[in-house]
């Protein structure tokens, strides 16, 4: 029998004693196993070492991304809520605000795609719901190999079960999944990307933070039953590359279950109106280790949780395995004592487990007790905001051409368009049916130009009836009820772009979701952004990361869109080949005027096409590139954010005006 740092003997059945082989398994470094030794006072317990090595995993702790993030601008006159909370949060007018955000699911969607999908929809609404907040609208984003041909066979496999995760779960929780983006390139073979987001509306008067407060005041765990299900998905699936244990990493996906969900959200939302609660968060990566440091960091105040009063639905599970396990449909809350019986009360209407599982205290620590013994305890704050920060030093990757565009090559019309000599040029198809017409039918068969109506016709896209625009248009619109305002929402990124320049792709992605809601006649009021990358720890990776946020941040301070919440995901990597990189742009806009917003179709014989803005001649990271020289390359073309911002407004204006 070991014994843990204060001589305690490891209790029957449970394993206090915790040794650096541990933590080499768990995850962590040596470096990072010293530093939690040196807050600690010791060597840690099993279960405290398991609750760091969730909690300082990539997917929870950002320690690669925190360097580089602090460069978006994430403040602005309508933003009530910026990162750091469950979702941003965006003041619309007439007392309404729009919570927002967009995370990625890719890792368990490429292990198991049915249920990957599914419970990433789940955890983005309850991150809305949480806020206050009544979710209305789902969006995705998903990339995946190519799909054509029998070797593909597994490609399309993954692209319809994620699909039909994502529509069993939003269907079924009765929240319109109204537009999104689906994109096949083979970098994405080893490691599809499943990107989900969620927007919600709230009074301003109703917004919740999820901050632990009041001494003595209950913490109350709501929802399902704790089971194995996810233990260890934020470091064992989001944290690492895959390679060819994949199949062995199938139990740490999450089973989710969207009746539940929704009783869930029926409820939260009746004891957040009520106001029977404190705050609340959602059990998401790392579960109830995550949300109780994370709310008693917040409110620099302890919890102390009683890890043998939480509901389980497997038996003999450990306090570490409770403390990390990933079930899903859970949230945590914080109750003054005189409110109990109404939150309970509520939750048995609902049909769901309400479970006093600990108190607020006055220590800053989070502390697990097991059957009234401590066997673990930790500083909240230096466990949820004092993680290592990790800067990797960057290399510009060796594939990208140092040798600049020639702009007077590309003004002059040169088929090369102005790349590096001895770059092969692309020539014109021949003119007539043969030639040109032949060419063009071919991009419109193309599956990342074909219509993706199969996709999207199995989202219940006007449940609440309240879908203006529907999928397929540039952008979806949303009536607020009672109101004249309207909102719209679009996620967009090219990763080929990013790939080939990702400073000049990443602007592009930002002015892109501008442009699709300023042609439907929405303001772009702000980002909410998923960042998939590859592994951070190699230096040219690290530097398409750096070289996108910069990207991003240029043209979210032209647009004036601020970054209100998002997600980063590294190590999308497979066997060493990591995805294009591929930060996807979630964007909100308003309308003042519902009635007034256009779509994409075109009306009557007569009317005059236009094409506004300056004609820029590129091929370089195209369609036509790609499909008829079979190509990744080249140097794609600049946006000029501020002609970009001033032909936004104008085609504003020109959708007010019904031009």
């Amino acid at each position: 029998m070991s014994a843990d740092r204060s001589g305690r003997p490891d209790a029957p059945g449970i394993r206090l004693h915790a040794t650096l082989a541990d933590a080499l398994k768990l995850g962590l470094t040596e470096d990072e196993w010293h530093k939690l030794c040196e807050i600690q006072g010791g060597e840690p317990t099993y279960p405290e070492l398991a609750i760091y090595s969730l909690m300082w995993s990539e997917h929870c702790s950002y320690k690669h991304s925190r360097p580089i993030l602090g460069r978006f601008p994430t403040s602005g006159p309508r933003i009530l809520q910026g990162p750091g909370e469950n979702a941003g949060v965006i003041d619309i007018g007439d007392g309404w605000a729009v919570a927002m955000k967009v995370e990625s699911h890719n890792h368990p969607s490429a292990v198991e795609p049915f249920q990957g999908a599914a419970t990433g929809v789940g955890g983005i609404i309850r991150d809305i719901f949480t806020m206050g907040a009544r979710p209305v609208a789902g969006l995705d984003s998903l990339r995946f190999g190519e799909i054509e041909g029998e070797e593909n066979a597994r490609q399309r496999y993954l692209f319809e079960h994620v699909v039909g995760g994502i529509g069993f779960y939003g269907n079924c929780i009765g929240i319109p999944t109204i537009a999104g983006e689906v994109y096949f390139e083979d970098s994405y073979a080893g490691n599809c990307l499943v990107n989900a987001m969620c927007a919600g509306l709230v009074r301003t008067d109703k917004i919740v933070r999820a901050k632990a407060a009041g001494i003595g005041n209950l913490v109350v765990l709501i929802g399902a039953k704790t089971g194995r299900d996810g233990i260890g998905g934020a470091s064992v699936l989001a944290s690492q590359e895959f390679d060819e244990t994949l199949e062995e990493k199938r139990p740490s996906v999450q089973v989710g279950d969207p009746f539940t969900e929704k009783k869930l959200v029926e409820a939260c939302l009746e004891l957040l109106d009520r106001a029977l609660v404190v705050s609340m968060q959602d059990l998401g990566a790392a579960g109830l280790t995550s949300s109780s440091s994370e709310m008693a960091s917040k409110g620099f105040v302890g919890l102390d949780i009683h890890a043998d009063r939480v509901p389980l639905r497997e038996a003999d599970m450990e306090p570490w395995e409770i403390m990390i396990s990933e079930s899903q449909e859970r949230m945590l809350s914080i109750v003054e004592p005189a409110r109990l019986d109404d939150v309970i009360e509520v939750c048995t209407r609902w049909d769901l487990d309400a479970t006093v599982i600990g108190e607020v205290t006055d220590t800053k620590l989070l502390r697990i007790l097991w059957h009234g013994e401590q066997v673990g305890a930790i500083p909240a704050r230096r466990l949820a905001d004092e993680s290592p920060v990790i800067r990797t030093p960057s290399v510009k990757p060796a594939y990208l051409a140092d040798e600049p565009v020639d702009p007077e090559a590309v003004a002059a019309g040169d088929d090369t368009f102005g790349l590096p000599a001895g770059t092969p040029a692309y020539p014109a198809p021949a003119t007539g049916d043969e030639g040109l017409g032949a060419a063009l039918l071919q991009l419109l068969a193309a599956p990342n130009i074909a219509s993706k109506r199969w996709a999207y016709e199995q989202y219940d896209y006007i449940v609440q009836a309240n879908t203006v625009q529907i999928p397929g248009s540039d952008a979806a619109v949303l009536r607020v009820k009672d109101t004249p305002l309207g909102i719209a929402f679009a996620t967009d990124c090219n990763g080929r772009h990013c790939y080939l320049d990702p400073l000049r792709g990443a602007r592009a992605a930002v002015a892109e979701a501008a442009r699709n809601l300023s042609c439907v006649g929405a303001l772009p009021l702000a980002v909410t952004d998923c960042l998939n990358f590859g592994n951070p720890e190699k230096a040219e990776m690290y530097w398409t990361f750096e070289q996108a946020v910069e990207g991003m941040a240029q043209a979210c301070e032209v647009l004036e869109t601020p970054v209100v919440s998002g997600n980063v995901s590294f190590y999308n990597e497979s066997f060493g080949n990591a995805i294009y990189p591929t930060p996807v742009v979630g964007m909100l806009g308003l309308l003042d005027d519902v009635s007034r917003t256009a779509d994409h179709r075109f009306k009557d014989e007569g009317d005059v096409i236009l094409l506004l803005g300056p004609d820029t001649a590129a091929l370089d990271g195209s369609e036509y590139q790609k499909v008829h020289f079979g190509r990744v390359e080249g140097r794609i073309p600049d946006v000029d954010l501020d002609l970009e911002k001033r032909l936004q407004a104008a085609v504003r204006e020109g959708v007010r005006r019904g031009l």
